[in-house]
């Protein structure tokens, strides 16, 4: 870890991975660095200049693929290679996956020797976030196709999708990651609450990236000055109506969960109603609270409560997802989308692999290509749920 702190210090993002080999090396072993594409589909090396690039793996269906989609260390010899992946994450978001190849096949099980690669897969995860900030190395990598600017704009207002405190997680996904349009969504997590939100502004042009855009940054200025639900639906309002002046709209759903007691605070303008996941099952749906569209003048509305029990999800979504038609026009619908996700959190699907499993599931319904954009954001009240988001060591 030491070696990867000064051998970054003043490196650019491209040469990254030459960095994280030569530290290894300290292990007695070699490694390689996978970073998932923004469709997360496959795990791409990251490339040495001087050593040939490794094939591209599936996420479905490869040992490197189970280690990032259930967060579980795999290990394995492969014609005599002795194999150790270990997931890397930065914080509780899912990065990629490092191979680690040892000379001595019993280091596999040395629980020392995997304490110091669990370690070192921790730390790896933060600087890949960290550089991916300077540079386009590590995005070039994760880019496998060509982004509207719509979808440009969006992705880099986006906070991590998947975060977590002691207290509660929150992992949510934007689909197709290429073209989405009018699709957003942000979160604020302290110590005594979890602030959310979800927006869908009308369209699937530039147009509605940049009203989603205006949105966000109302529902995130208002938050950072301390104003509650109210105010901060007002202000995206206002937002969409004077950036637009009734040519644009937008949707959405905000929320504030008290993380001491579980009551949660709602209000939704014109948006699909939340689902309550509770116990493995959807128990409710949160269907009160409601005010006209963000951009139309507010004739009635109120702010409406729920009382969370230790667990409970809170799971927000886009019409992109229950209104996903197959070629028979037939919508995918609330029982679909309750259905999967129940047998998910049956099979102790992890969070975030939940949330991908969804939208490739709508992707799947619609014969591989969306008809709108599919977005969902779970927020999940726990003391308990974190264990299934730290790799073991």
């Amino acid at each position: 870890m030491t070696s990867l702190l000064r051998r970054t210090h003043l490196t650019p993002p491209d040469l990254l991975a030459d960095a994280v080999d030569e530290a290894v090396a300290h292990l007695g072993a070699q490694a390689t660095v996978y970073l998932a594409d923004y469709t997360q589909t496959v795990l791409v090396a990251m490339a040495r200049p001087s050593i040939e690039p490794a094939p591209n793996l599936t996420i479905d269906g490869t040992l490197g693929g189970r280690a990032y989609r259930m967060l579980a260390v795999q290990t394995a010899v492969v014609d005599g290679e002795a194999q150790l992946w270990m997931p890397i994450i930065d914080g509780v978001e899912r990065v990629g996956v490092l191979k680690i190849v040892v000379e001595d096949g019993g280091s596999l099980e040395d629980r020392a020797f995997r304490r110091q690669c669990w370690w070192f897969a921790h730390y790896l995860g933060h600087l890949v976030t960290m550089m991916d900030t300077y540079g386009d190395g590590i995005d070039a990598v994760r880019r496998r196709q060509p982004r509207t600017l719509s979808a440009e704009l969006i992705w880099q207002l986006l906070p991590p999708l998947t975060s977590g405190t002691d207290k509660v997680i929150v992992s949510g996904r934007l689909e197709p990651s290429s073209s989405v349009g009018g699709d957003v969504f942000d979160y604020a997590l302290s110590d005594t609450a979890a602030q959310f939100a979800i927006f869908d502004a009308t369209g699937h042009d530039l147009h509605s990236g940049l009203a989603a855009a205006a949105a966000l940054a109302a529902y995130r200025n208002a938050r950072r000055q301390g104003h509650g639900l109210f105010e901060q639906t007002e202000s995206v309002h206002r937002a969409v109506q004077d950036a637009f002046g009734g040519r644009m709209y937008a949707t959405g759903v905000l929320a504030t969960l008290d993380l001491d007691t579980g009551r949660l605070r709602y209000l939704s303008a014109g948006h699909p109603p939340p689902l309550l996941l509770r116990a493995g099952k959807i128990v409710k749906t949160l269907d009160a609270g409601r005010r006209p569209l963000l951009g139309l003048d507010m004739r009635e509305g109120n702010i409406a409560e729920e009382m969370l029990e230790p667990d409970d999800t809170v799971v927000l979504y886009t019409d992109g997802i229950t209104e996903a038609r197959d070629e028979q026009h037939q919508f995918f619908g609330i029982d679909r989308l309750a259905d999967f996700i129940e047998r998910e959190v049956s099979a102790g699907t992890p969070m975030p692999e939940m949330v991908r499993r969804v939208c490739r599931r709508i992707l799947d319904h619609q014969g591989g290509v969306l008809q709108d954009d599919a977005t969902m954001l779970l927020v999940q009240w726990t003391t308990t749920g974190q264990a299934y988001l730290e790799p073991t060591r």
